[in-house]
């Protein structure tokens, strides 16, 4: 009988998470479907092991929709693979992709359109399944129902064989989910014994050179097995012709190999076996099969759930169903990368493609990877200050500077996955991920070393034009691209940078990095208030149309429209640029009161949940609506939010308007339904929004508990009226960290109206009581 004829979940789950629980609440297709690029497979909390399906594409120039190997709209999946991003703009991974089957073995995917053209097999929604943890599915061409759970670094499946089926198994280690053409450049096959498979694969994706080993337990002996190298067999070019004898070699290497594997029909008619991957040798591999021990599938996936349940358990929420639904799921998508990147023995490979021990960088450590520092040093890491320990959080740090000791070029990841460097995107975003961290009282990490590797970054000439951004104080359009976007972002990078020195007293740096990071100003144009490249001669680019974005632009994913008002250590210059606190007013209204024209941005596949031309489906964008707050408006924040939250996120597969990516779209809903954003990391201030939710409270690392609460929430009711913190009026557009971290309860008073008067005074403002140095 399926196993989707019986309830959803085994008993022991049904009584434990019970139905008004955060992690009922999840719903992990939520992002599947759109531009979200979320992946709904099995993974622990921040673990290394992301199992689940993969729904192949059908060509690799056409792989934008399948960054992350799965999409709901998709009807046939490919298989079932150990590694994925959830919520990128780019594809890689995949690994060790294997398929249950029935039937002739055919070694190639197929096609979606047509049934049992290859190994590939159609699916339904309806018979498919995942909560935290956990996914399965009924393979419908093979009649094979298909269990995945996982511990942080060994995943476990369990297929369902009709009786009397010969149960058989592929595994695919060509380029998996994407098959790019020359994207595998080695692979290996051992067979160790009837019950122990393992094998690696070096690929040139996104990380050139990555390297990927595993082991294969099963929990029965093989009864036949057939190694294959695609690319050199010159009797198999997708199906095995009659009468050939198979090839039973028990080692095979190559660049296009495919397994296949048969075991004798079981009287339960399940099959199991695990998978443990290891970025170091296949004996790391072998040895984290220890992490899972025996064959307990329902213990196993009451363990992941229940990693899940602890991880959640720091927010009680009570709001719209809906609404409660997107943040249990945003907290969950929240807390999946930085991942876990290192052997149970302590061994990980970094970014020289060297294995290193964790002893060598203090007891305790576990190194991480994963960091899409573009994106998640806004949101994502502010909001894992506030819910993960402080052991987590310095792992994460410690991780960076570790990195930074072996880089090659001898600075901190700018985007980096399985310890490699990628070099995507732009500044230097390590340093207010550090910044931000150390100036909220985090102390798990060397803070002197931290400020060193801080500075070899913010040095380093040959990245990123920086030797034309010391030499000029700007970056040039005529010497590199994106140069408006980059001085931005190098000049806020560089304000945290000066932060971290204050506060440890290195004042004569500080002075130097805060000079620096008014380096923005030289590209504000007061005549069209807009932020332009300039050349090296010193002239705004001719001519200018603020609507120009992407690549061979001044503006990385990105206009002029959505990049100009990115100063958030300085919004005072903002204002000035501007005219005044009516200017900046005046022209954020232009921002969102443009006719919405996706044509003019659809060349940028990043570009997306257009508002005008404010783009919430990309990072640039994500701290505009907040700026009112800083031209004495903060009723018009409200009004924005109250616009934006309800059009961009939404229950459903296509619940969000853009790529997670890793997190940050998640944390941004996260702190806006609370009422809170931190527009300047390394400010130590959030700038008070409106809150979404009736009540939330927030167990913090600390033990606190800070609670939020709206008073009077309801249809048409987006406005604040007052804010109080712990019984005193709160008349200031912003909270501290120190105040947020005492822990107490801050209650909005909502209703139709906007409060004019409510924290519009320039004493009320976010950051106005730090000075800044004449323009």
């Amino acid at each position: 009988m399926s196993i989707f004829n019986t309830p959803s979940q085994p008993q022991g789950l049904a009584g434990q998470f019970a139905a008004d629980s955060a992690y009922a609440a999840v719903d992990v297709f939520i992002g599947t479907g759109g531009d979200g690029h979320c992946h709904p497979g099995a993974t622990r909390p921040f673990g290394m092991v992301q199992l689940g399906p993969d729904t192949q594409h059908r060509h690799h120039r056409q792989a934008y929709p399948w960054c992350a190997g799965y999409r709901y709209e998709d009807d046939s999946i490919l298989g079932f693979s150990h590694t994925h991003f959830s919520g990128t703009g780019h594809g890689d991974l995949g690994d060790v992709l294997l398929m249950p089957f029935t039937g002739p073995t055919r070694l190639e995917p197929g096609y979606p359109e047509r049934a049992l053209s290859g190994y590939r097999s159609r699916f339904s929604h309806e018979q498919e399944r995942a909560q935290p943890g956990y996914y399965a599915v009924r393979l419908l061409d093979h009649e094979v129902d298909v269990e995945l759970t996982c511990s942080d670094r060994v995943g476990l499946h369990r297929y369902h064989f009709e009786p009397g089926a010969q149960p058989k198994l592929l595994l695919d280690l060509r380029s998996s989910v994407y098959h790019h053409p020359g994207k595998n450049l080695w692979s290996r096959l051992r067979l160790r014994t009837p019950q122990l498979l393992t094998g690696m694969r070096e690929t040139r994706g996104w990380a050139a050179g990555r390297q990927l080993f595993f082991a294969i337990e099963f929990a029965r002996p093989l009864a036949r097995h057939e190694f294959h190298n695609t690319e050199t067999d010159v009797e198999y070019r997708g199906f095995r012709t009659p009468g050939r004898e198979p090839h039973q070699k028990r080692v095979l290497e190559g660049r296009a190999l495919v397994a296949a594997f048969e075991f004798d029909i079981p009287a339960d008619q399940q099959l199991l076996l695990k998978v443990g991957i290891s970025a170091v040798s296949e004996e790391g591999a072998i040895a984290n099969l220890a992490e899972l021990p025996g064959w307990d599938f329902e213990a196993q996936r009451q363990a992941a759930a229940q990693a899940w349940a602890d991880t959640l358990a720091v927010l009680d929420i009570a709001a719209d169903p809906a609404l409660r639904s997107s943040l249990y799921t945003a907290h969950y998508h929240a807390c999946q990368a930085p991942s876990l990147f290192m052997d149970l023995d302590g061994r990980y490979r970094g970014p020289d493609n060297a294995v290193h021990q964790a002893q060598d960088f203090g007891p305790g450590f576990r190194y991480h990877s994963t960091f899409s520092l573009w994106d998640t040093y806004r949101a994502l890491h502010p909001w894992l200050l506030l819910t993960q320990s402080g052991e987590r959080n310095s792992d994460f740090i410690n991780s960076l500077l570790a990195s930074q000791r072996h880089s090659p070029h001898g600075i901190l990841p700018v985007w980096q996955f399985h310890g490699l460097e990628t070099w995507c995107m732009i500044g230097y975003h390590a340093l207010p991920v550090i910044a931000d961290a150390y100036l909220k009282g985090l102390r798990g990490f060397d803070a002197q070393a931290a400020l060193a590797a801080m500075q070899a970054s913010a040095e380093y000439a040959p990245y990123g034009g920086i030797g034309d951004y010391l030499q000029y104080g700007y970056v040039p359009f005529d010497k590199e691209g994106e140069g408006a976007s980059k001085t931005l972002e190098y000049s806020f990078d560089d304000w945290t940078l000066a932060r971290m020195a204050e506060a440890l007293g290195e004042d004569s740096l500080a002075a130097r990095y805060y000079l620096r990071a008014q380096s923005f100003r030289q590209l504000l144009d007061p005549a069209t208030g807009f932020v332009r490249g300039k050349s090296s001669e010193g002239q705004f680019r001719l001519p200018f149309d603020p609507t120009a974005a992407g690549y061979g632009s001044d503006y990385t994913e990105g206009s002029a429209w959505q990049y100009s008002w990115y100063m958030p250590h300085d919004c005072a210059a903002l204002v000035g640029n501007l005219g005044g606190d009516a200017g900046l007013v005046q022209r954020l209204d232009q921002i969102f009161e443009a006719e919405t024209n996706p044509k003019m941005y659809s060349h940028m596949e990043d570009i997306s949940g257009l508002i005008g031309h404010y783009a919430h489906g990309n990072e640039p964008s994500h701290h505009i609506a907040y700026l009112y707050a800083y031209a004495g408006a903060p009723w018009k924040t409200q009004q924005r939010l109250s616009q934006i939250l309800p059009m961009q996120y939404a229950s459903g597969p296509a619940g969000l308007a853009g790529n997670d990516d890793l997190g940050q779209m998640s944390a941004w809903l996260l702190f806006t339904a609370l009422g809170l954003y931190p527009v300047a990391p390394g400010s130590n201030e959030y700038v008070i929004g409106r809150p979404f939710v009736q009540r939330a409270s927030l167990t913090l690392p600390n033990g606190r508990v800070f609670t939020v609460r709206a008073e009077g929430l309801g249809p048409g009711h987006d406005y604040i009226g007052a804010v109080h913190l712990n019984g005193q009026a709160h008349d200031v557009s912003y909270l501290r960290h120190a105040d947020l971290m005492a822990g107490g309860e801050l209650v909005f008073s909502m209703q139709a109206e906007p409060n004019r008067a409510w924290a519009s005074a320039p004493a009320a403002r976010p950051y106005s009581q730090t000075p800044y140095p004449a323009a």
